[in-house]
């Protein structure tokens, strides 16, 4: 699947976001092995640590219907600077992806492609797999 495929169906997800509090709307596309793709977009709490990330929703929700081994992700929100995810989405992303996981990081007509290894090199791993 093309980068741009990915970020289409990322800005898809955005339209969902629940973002009253900051107005910062974000959409994610995970693309798994199997070639399917589960989206995601931020959900806003008014406790504000209870505010999920659109990648950790994509990603959780993959999980929750059984997959497992991802290819790619794409990220895209609506404020004017690329949305590179949060450390703790890093962090989950490490858990099922190797450090050379494709993110693409989109606003506008724009994207980025960077790596999960270059987004958090040195990252926190118990077997020590993801060095």
């Amino acid at each position: 699947m093309k980068p741009e495929e990915l970020i289409e169906i990322a800005t898809q997800a955005l339209k969902n976001a629940h973002a009253p509090y900051s107005t910062y709307q974000v959409g994610a596309a995970l693309l798994c092995a199997d070639r399917t793709i589960f989206s995601g977009c931020n959900v806003e709490n008014a406790s504000f640590g209870l505010t999920n990330c659109a990648e950790r929703t994509a990603i959780f929700s993959a999980i929750a219907a059984g997959k497992k081994e991802f290819q790619a992700i794409a990220i895209v929100a609506s404020g004017s600077a690329a949305p590179f995810p949060c450390g703790a989405c890093r962090q989950v992303m490490v858990e099922f992806c190797g450090p050379d996981f494709p993110v693409y990081v989109a606003n506008d007509d724009e994207y980025a492609t960077t790596t999960l290894g270059d987004l958090l090199p040195n990252s926190f791993d118990l077997e020590g797999s993801h060095e």
